[in-house]
């Protein structure tokens, strides 16, 4: 059970006593980072249709999209990497350096790929050079959003935890929002050949300059983490947090439906309406934002909701919708041809998609103790992430050009159901989780069985 009090070497302080002008101040800085890079992060895949072509100059549309795909998805699997170094950083030097080194990192990437010469100016070298621009993308990523998540859940007050927890997904979603809307605004301002000659790189520039502002602002963040649970020996250790093997399983079984179900509704959605459904670029930016307007401020809605009914009924409604729903709504959404209809569709995904994103992050904080926590929700949640989210666009595209598109809505399907399960197995954290309650995750996970369960509690 996480508790803070008052003022050690780390320099963390009680949270029960901030005033929630201090909290708001906390929780801003924690979140402007968060929009940040996942502005800087989502840039790639909304402009990547108009410098593909400059990177990858042979084959057709499809197949220069494909390659920029998967340098999407190889930023991903950066992430455990980052998750790893980061969440060790996060539990043994405090929530506060990890999160302004991790900006850098990211707004770095940025500025690589705002500067980058094409195929045409160095040859193979540039694909190469954005490929590392997206690696050290992906480790900026894999570092904010575990610890991230760990500090808000230190920061918020119980009873209010997904509350709080909301606004995290609520910038992923504003930077997301924000990368779309700077496209829309490009294509609205410049011609088509002046977006595919240089425009594009303008919203990589604009990624790279706001992280001085964010540093600003969390230089002044207070520290959660307690210099007695940074110095304990298990901090930040993989074979400390692999005691908690229970928890790390549940983690990567709910990213992993999650984070696909997510990347299938915003990142691959922009491309599926224009190559499947056939509705023209500038008419699905349109669609796309106004969905993640809504999308967006539904979620400290669904987080109050979270907080009166719990994280694992909220994780059980998304899984059992997405499992049920999101093959007749992709399906439908193939044959749609109005914009309105087209954008009723992806609205009903994005809002099954409600219930899971303003609990994730400080559900899966309150599986681990504070000494292993950045690490716990970094690491599991980076793996999971990397293997179907960061996936989702790349399989999806490839099994298009394979003709069996409808396979993919049927693997969403599927990844919706492990992520149900594994709600239908996460114990009560409001009891059992280690921010409110007894710390006993591992010994109540539907993974042990009933009768160890009883023994270990000493019923």
């Amino acid at each position: 059970m996480t508790k803070i009090s008052g003022v050690d070497k780390s320099g963390a302080v009680e949270v029960s006593s901030m005033t929630n002008k201090g909290r708001v101040r906390a929780i801003l800085g924690a979140c402007s980072g968060n929009l940040v890079e996942w502005y800087d992060f989502f840039i790639y895949a909304y402009t990547s249709i108009y410098f593909a072509s400059l990177f990858f100059p042979s084959g057709d549309q499809g197949s220069q999209l494909l390659a920029t795909a998967g340098i999407f998805a190889v930023g991903f699997f950066m992430r455990p990497l980052g998750g790893w170094i980061f969440g060790y950083l996060a539990d043994t030097r405090g929530r506060k350096v990890s999160m302004i080194i991790s900006i850098f990192m990211m707004c770095g990437g940025s500025l690589m790929i705002a500067v980058m010469p094409t195929y045409e100016t160095i040859g193979v070298a540039a694909p190469a050079l954005l490929l590392v621009a997206r690696l050290m993308q992906g480790l900026s990523v894999g570092a904010e959003y575990g610890t991230g998540a760990t500090y808000i859940s230190e920061i918020s007050t119980p009873g209010r935890r997904s509350f709080f927890g909301s606004f995290q997904y609520a910038t992923i979603i504003a930077g997301q929002l924000l990368a779309l809307l700077t496209v829309t605004a490009l294509q609205h301002t410049l011609l088509p050949e002046e977006l595919k000659a240089w425009g594009w790189r303008i919203p990589f520039f604009i990624g790279a300059v706001s992280a001085i502002v964010v540093v600003y602002l969390r230089r002044s963040m207070v520290e959660t983490a307690s210099a007695k649970d940074m110095k304990r020996k298990e901090a930040g250790s993989i074979k400390a947090l692999l005691k908690h093997k229970r928890a790390v399983m549940l983690t990567v079984a709910i990213t992993g439906g999650c984070s696909l179900y997510y990347y299938t509704f915003t990142t691959y959605m922009q491309k599926f309406l224009v190559l499947s459904v056939g509705i023209d670029a500038g008419t699905v930016s349109f669609i796309m934002t106004s969905a993640l307007v809504c999308f967006m401020i539904c979620q400290p809605f669904v987080g109050m909701l979270a907080d009166r009914i719990g994280v694992k009924k909220s994780m059980l409604i998304f899984g059992g919708l997405a499992a049920l729903l999101v093959v007749p709504i992709l399906t439908v959404l193939k044959t749609v041809s109005s914009p309105y209809a087209a954008f009723a569709l992806v609205m009903s995904g994005l809002i099954i998609a409600a219930f899971y994103t303003p609990v994730t992050g400080v559900l899966k904080a309150d599986l681990y103790p504070a000494s292993v926590r950045a690490l716990g929700v970094g690491l599991p949640y980076a793996i999971g992430n990397a293997l179907f989210g960061g996936t989702a666009e790349y399989t999806a595209l490839t099994l298009r050009t394979m003709g069996v598109e409808s396979y993919f809505f049927y693997y969403v399907a599927a990844l919706a159901c492990v992520t149900f399960i594994a709600a239908m197995l996460m114990p009560d954290l409001r009891k059992h989780g280690y921010l409110d309650g007894n710390g006993t995750v591992e010994e109540n996970t539907g993974f042990s069985s009933p009768g160890a369960a009883l023994e270990k509690s000493g019923t």
